[in-house]
């Protein structure tokens, strides 16, 4: 923890791993907190690679007052408003999700179309449905996702046995995308340059604030550019290694309601 006080204007949540615990549930001590930070000013922001509309039902109706990086920094929003989208090429969104394709024929893994409307899957067993339905509350099943009529944000793939061990399948995608390994059974292609970190920038230029007004939380790897946006980093105690070299700080785990402990520490 910092040893001295701390002037925050803005609190960056990674969801998955962070402020969720492993139930799925958002700790009930954390929203009379959220409710004393919106009373004092400070911008709550969602980063997430979850879809804007789940993030907005999560929040319920604290959600207009939130700013939100949702899709991993694809798509930026605060108070009800879209801010900004990055949308992956017609052609390399195709090009992954016939990789995709492939891959399954070896691996037991499953395409999303993270698109700008809804999130979209031609797979329809209801493992799969019912994993992605965590993440995307506006999901439209189709028969082809090479047909599907909107702009991806990105493009993801849930693979049952290891992320990791899948990524090789979309290697040669690396030098025009970014092929970021976001979870343990999530792998999410987007443009190369945004992730979560580009996307709190554009809130934090919006709002005039500076990056030591700024804390942030996170676990993953897709959380490392969040991190370093901000001028005070908490990693999770659960969080992969690589995300706790990349942090200031460690933060208890999200199994002990670990950003409430540290939240409550930092606004006396």
């Amino acid at each position: 923890m910092p040893d001295h006080p701390v002037d925050v204007r803005l609190v960056a949540l990674d969801m998955d791993g962070t402020l969720i615990g492993p139930d799925g549930r958002v700790p009930p001590s954390f929203w009379p907190l959220l409710e004393q930070m919106v009373d004092r000013g400070i911008v709550v922001v969602a980063a997430s690679g979850r879809q804007y509309a789940t993030l907005r039902t999560l929040f319920g109706e604290a959600a207009s007052g939130m700013g939100f990086v949702a899709e991993n920094g694809t798509l930026v929003a605060y108070r009800d408003e879209i801010l900004a989208t990055d949308t992956v090429a017609p052609e390399a969104a195709a090009g992954l999700v016939r990789a995709a394709r492939t891959a399954a024929r070896e691996r037991d893994i499953g395409t999303v179309f993270c698109g700008v409307r809804s999130g979209y899957i031609e797979r329809h067993d209801a493992r799969f449905h019912d994993e992605v339905a965590i993440y995307y509350e506006a999901l439209e099943l189709v028969d082809d996702l090479l047909d599907v009529d909107d702009r991806a944000l990105k493009v993801s793939f849930f693979d049952v046995d290891s992320a990791p061990d899948a990524a090789p399948f979309f290697a040669s995608f690396t030098d025009a995308q970014q092929v970021v390994v976001s979870g343990p059974h999530w792998i999410d292609v987007m443009n190369p340059g945004v992730h979560k970190g580009s996307g709190l920038d554009r809130l934090r230029t919006l709002l005039g604030l500076q990056r030591d007004q700024i804390v942030a939380f996170g676990d993953y790897h897709n959380d490392l550019e969040l991190l370093d946006a901000a001028g005070y980093s908490f990693a999770m105690a659960n969080g992969h290694p690589d995300v706790h070299a990349r942090a200031r700080y460690i933060a208890p785990p999200n199994t002990e309601a670990g950003v409430v402990t540290v939240l409550r520490e930092l606004l006396g």
